[in-house]
């Protein structure tokens, strides 16, 4: 009999212990915890559940990256949009510029020194031209090797941009891109150029035959209409600024010596001879748009007239490049 009842207490034991595992491992079990557990992490804040996503920034088709050949992504809510004018130097409005999401500057324009108190320090995006490569390169120390998060856009005549080895521009462009390979550098594509030259047109009246080439002003401001919701230029003068008096200051804030801006303008607009970029003709573009987009001028400080009452805005903007939708 006490056989029988040892047997009967292991018996029972192993019953309990079969029933306490199968409920512990059951499917049930595990999908409650399963729930459980998402349902905490959908609870935390996202610092505890990791780095929170980023937004899936727009892809800028006709941007083309030197290496990966894929499309620009960037978006900014707002711009500073900063020129190379005489007219930055003494504003002191560094810290304003840099205040921006995005500050987005041209060629081999300086930031580092005494200069950073009126033009900024930040650099998001740099649209730079072909025939200023060179000397990018030879401030690669300050432009290049410091600029890890800036984003690069070289601009150039299709022959120099060419992929298949024959591109001078673009050689040497993935040259630079393997050498220092943190460097976000993309070129406009030759079907976006063509774009740009008939926006040209159909804003002006010019283009090439009439010895009218773009400036990289053109281009940036072009670009930043793409990237940008709000953009404020510093450092552009308005269409008339140069007639019939003016203030004299140097073309570009970095040289002193240089010349005249005014000067520049007015040689280049009337020019016949040879290629000649019509920077007046474009700013007279830019104050049309910024009576549709939201663009704002600074140092100096202007706005465009309001059009006469025989003249209404038109209701499209602009044709592409840019995707003008973020009207004001």
């Amino acid at each position: 009999r006490h056989g029988v009842t040892v047997l009967l207490v292991l018996l029972l034991c192993a019953s309990l212990f079969l029933v306490y595992n199968g409920s512990f491992h059951s499917p049930s079990r595990e999908t409650n915890d399963t729930h459980v557990r998402q349902h905490e992490h959908l609870q935390q804040p996202p610092e505890a559940s990791g780095s929170a996503a980023k937004p899936h920034l727009p892809a800028l088709q006709g941007y083309i990256g030197i290496i990966d050949h894929k499309p620009l992504r960037m978006h900014c809510h707002t711009c500073s949009l900063i020129t190379s004018s005489g007219h930055l130097i003494g504003g002191r409005r560094g810290k304003e510029i840099d205040r921006a999401e995005c500050v987005i500057r041209m060629n081999d324009a300086p930031t580092a020194g005494a200069y950073g108190q009126d033009v900024g320090r930040r650099t998001s995006l740099r649209v730079i031209a072909h025939s200023s490569m060179q000397r990018v390169l030879r401030s690669r120390h300050e432009l290049l090797n410091a600029s890890q998060d800036t984003v690069f856009i070289f601009w150039g005549p299709s022959n120099y941009m060419r992929r298949d080895g024959k591109g001078l521009v673009y050689n040497n462009l993935r040259l630079m891109n393997q050498v220092l390979p943190k460097l976000k550098v993309y070129i406009i594509s030759w079907q976006k150029m063509l774009q740009f030259d008939e926006l040209f047109k159909k804003e002006t009246g010019k283009d090439k035959i009439s010895n009218s080439w773009l400036s990289t002003g053109w281009f940036t401001m072009t670009i930043a209409l793409e990237l940008c919701d709000r953009i404020n230029v510093y450092g552009m003068v308005a269409p008339d600024f140069c007639e019939p008096q003016h203030q004299s200051v140097p073309y570009h804030y970095y040289e002193p010596r240089g010349p005249d801006e005014c000067a520049m303008y007015i040689s280049h607009e009337r020019g016949k001879r040879g290629s000649h970029h019509r920077f007046i003709t474009e700013k007279r573009a830019f104050a049309n748009w910024a009576r549709t987009f939201d663009i704002h001028f600074f140092q100096p400080d202007w706005s465009p007239p309001p059009l006469p009452e025989n003249r209404t805005l038109p209701e499209r903007p602009p044709p592409p490049p840019p995707s003008f939708c973020r009207i004001r």
